[in-house]
């Protein structure tokens, strides 16, 4: 079925930056529109972004303008680049297909935005 794996995540001030990377194994990834989501402590995971198979990616609002996403299909990979993180943005952070999360979540990626 295919597994995804995210790393990228940390530690970081306000105001800073950090990029994350989704690596899918397995014949999962290039055909899908694949999303970005995010769990923070206490809360339900919500989805952050959804990039579509050729790239174009939609944000959600409370991202908007901070982050972008890219994804290099024959190498089943996708990044999210996040400016400007506030302490909302401290979650763990999921990939997944979208707008149906229908394989096995991820490790997934912490970052926790704290001066």
């Amino acid at each position: 079925q295919g597994q995804l794996v995210e790393s990228g995540g940390g530690r970081v001030q306000p105001g800073g930056s950090l990029r994350l990377t989704c690596a899918a194994t397995g014949n999962i990834f290039s055909e899908y529109i694949m999303g970005w989501y995010r769990q923070a402590p206490g809360k339900q995971r919500e989805l952050v972004a959804s990039v579509m198979p050729r790239g174009i990616a939609n944000f959600a609002a409370f991202v908007r303008g901070r982050f972008t996403s890219s994804r290099v299909n024959a190498e089943n990979t996708m990044s999210l680049q996040m400016n400007n993180l506030g302490s909302s943005d401290t979650a763990t952070y999921y990939c997944n297909r979208t707008p149906d999360p229908t394989l096995p979540w991820g490790p997934g990626t912490q970052v926790i935005v704290s001066s």
